[in-house]
């Protein structure tokens, strides 16, 4: 997906890459690559608190816990760069394992005693895999890097063997490898057309679940013998639908998962081999997610997302029975031991960034073991968002998450922020929001929106903005300035749209179709032209494109985008902007937003303008966010 967030703490990569170092040398705006400088962020007693105190208020993020119940891994950004940690799940001193540029993501080997991690080439997407031992004391290099994308599937039950997806073949196409460990040797297992991934392996570590993208909210779903190379299908319904959380229970016989085949939300539920069927274990009225079987298969973590906010639960699988945990509001992250009744909790919410829970399965007894670092920020002092909901012009119920500054009756009504995520299919939750927490103890209400298009309120309006009804969703930003002028608590005379990614372009869009709606609008790696993104989009995005957007191949597709891409009204944009991009973007190449600040220079608009010559698709050095928050703090105080 298209996703980029303000807030989230990527990856980070090693070596500038040649094209990086080309499109920087091509640029004809020297003054447009930021000097990253040290900054005083002042006294901790100072108000209102300053932008670098927010950024660097850090938590853990990605923890997971080891098969054998001993140790947690996580990921912090503490060194300015994303790197793992290890600690004692009971709590205890931290160790830090990896160093350098960062990682972007890690696995648990099913030892205990080692991790799979990752690292690119500052944001290019291309990994290399290495495996460190829990010390970290020995290291090795397991899959050089290479051309081509991957995705990490998952370490076979016995731990010699791990599968991951690969376009290494032809560019385009994820087949799918199983990758020795003994050995070190790699093969194809599965050749595949556009996005397969491998899933779960099953017990016998043999035969292995893959999904096939089908759009950006589904796939279809498939069992594939790794030795004799059949391929089973058992889901493709005629109504695309998601298949996620895969979990084979440990007798083999069938997996858990979740799913919205057979209605609007993703319901719990288990489909048996012997017999082929499925059945719903559980079909709450919002989505479940993140499974995790535990105990050695006798209790179930799961979690129900309501409006954003996580609900957690334990089930015990021989009554079937739930416990409700009580944990801080926010958003969840879970994993368990193989054997034995702990469990860990990541949360991530409005009073911090990740903070970590040791949870008893047996009793629902929970005690934190990491506390997040506020860097001098008092929890009373953050925003919890209301959830509001309001009709669209067209009678559709769009959603959002309002955070209000604290103000006195007399006080004038307060400008208005209007952030949209990335996607399209992702959702505004009440995580860890720095930026949106700095503007509102500046005064500046925040609407963290989910137009149609935005996952967590069902499949149909998950796709209402697919295709030709793309531009729909753009609308449904004005309509949300409409509605809190009916309201009365914001001042939307005074309102700036902001959004990386798709978010990114849906600021372009919004600020050339509706000129006159926001009176300043911050585009972060958005797209301009369709037809230039759509045809050079990196081969992650490919597959889901055909559906979500359109085969570009197409003429219809070639003349609705080129009809229907920001480009097309930059001319109309009357108000200041503010861009920011990554040289070494492979998702929307960093030409989308060359394009939009050019054309409106050309008609003397004022443009702010920061691109990175050593980022991607987001901003993950610290050095380099501090950077970009900082300035892009300065330009919506100037103009709102």
């Amino acid at each position: 997906m298209r996703v980029a967030t303000l807030v989230g703490l990527f990856t980070a990569g090693v070596i500038t890459t040649a094209a990086g170092n080309a499109s920087q040398t091509d640029w004809p705006f020297p003054q447009d690559t930021p000097t990253v400088e040290p900054v005083s962020i002042g006294m901790a007693s100072d108000r209102p608190i300053d932008i670098s105190r927010f950024l660097l208020a850090r938590g853990a993020s990605a923890s997971s816990i080891n098969a054998q119940g001993s140790h947690v891994a996580y990921i912090s950004s503490v060194t300015g760069r994303r790197q793992l940690w290890v600690m004692p799940a009971r709590g205890g001193q931290a160790k830090q394992l990896t160093y350098g540029n960062g990682i972007t993501f890690y696995r648990w080997h099913p030892d205990g005693q080692r991790l799979l991690y990752a690292a690119d080439n500052n944001g290019d997407e291309r990994e290399a895999y290495y495996l460190i031992s829990m010390d970290g004391t020995r290291e090795q290099q397991v899959l050089p890097y290479s051309n081509g994308y991957r995705e990490f599937g998952a370490f076979s039950q016995d731990g010699n063997r791990f599968s991951y997806a690969s376009t290494e073949r032809n560019g385009r196409d994820f087949d799918i490898y199983v990758f020795d460990i003994q050995s070190g040797k790699t093969s194809m297992v599965f050749e595949a057309e556009y996005g397969f991934s491998p899933a779960a392996w099953h017990p016998d570590n043999q035969r292995l679940l893959l999904t096939e993208t089908r759009g950006e909210d589904a796939n279809n779903l498939y069992l594939l013998d790794t030795q004799s190379g059949n391929v089973s299908t058992l889901f493709i319904p005629e109504v695309a639908a998601s298949y996620e959380n895969l979990i084979w229970h440990p007798d083999g016989e069938g997996f858990h998962f979740t799913s919205n085949q057979n209605g609007e939300m993703k319901h719990w539920q288990f489909y048996s081999l012997t017999n082929g069927q499925h059945q719903d274990l559980a079909t709450p009225q919002h989505n479940v997610e993140r499974l995790r079987l535990c105990n050695a298969g006798q209790s179930m973590l799961w979690q129900v997302n309501q409006d954003g906010y996580s609900q957690l639960f334990v089930r015990s699988l021989s009554n079937n029975r739930d416990k409700v945990i009580k944990l801080p509001v926010g958003v969840y992250s879970s994993s368990c031991a193989k054997s034995g009744d702990m469990a860990i909790v990541q949360v991530s919410g409005p009073q911090g960034p990740g903070r970590l829970f040791s949870l008893n399965l047996s009793t629902g007894s929970v005690t934190q073991i990491f506390d997040a670092d506020m860097a001098g920020i008092q929890s009373e002092e953050l925003v919890t968002p209301e959830i509001i909901s309001f009709p669209a012009r067209d009678g559709v119920t769009l959603h959002g998450l309002l955070y209000m500054p604290a103000q006195s009756s007399d006080a004038p009504l307060p400008p208005l922020v209007v952030d949209i995520h990335g996607g399209p299919t992702a959702q505004a939750r009440p995580s860890w929001q720095p930026l949106t927490q700095y503007l509102v103890g500046k005064g500046v209400a925040v609407l963290d929106i989910n137009v149609r298009g935005s996952t967590g309120y069902g499949k149909t309006f998950s796709r209402l903005d697919n295709q030709e009804k793309r531009l729909d969703s753009v609308r449904d930003l004005v309509d949300a300035l409409r509605w809190l002028e009916k309201e009365g608590r914001v001042d939307t005379s005074r309102a700036a749209a902001i959004g990386g990614s798709y978010g990114g372009y849906m600021v372009n869009a919004v600020m050339g179709a509706y000129p006159d709606a926001f009176k300043a609008g911050a585009s972060f790696v958005g797209v301009a032209d369709w037809v230039r993104a759509l045809n050079n989009a990196s081969p992650g995005l490919k597959a889901s494109d055909r559906i979500e957007y359109g085969d570009i191949s197409e003429a219809r597709w070639q003349r609705f985008y080129a009809n229907n891409s920001p480009i097309n009204t930059v001319n109309n944009i009357t108000a200041p902007m503010f861009f920011q991009h990554g040289v070494n973007d492979p998702r929307d190449p960093v030409t989308e937003s060359d394009t939009m600040v050019k054309a409106l220079r050309e008609r003397g608009i004022p443009v702010t303008y920061l691109r990175f010559p050593d980022e991607g698709h987001s901003v993950r050095k610290l050095e380099n966010r501090v950077t970009f928050y900082r300035q892009l703090a300065e330009f919506l105080e100037q103009h709102l």
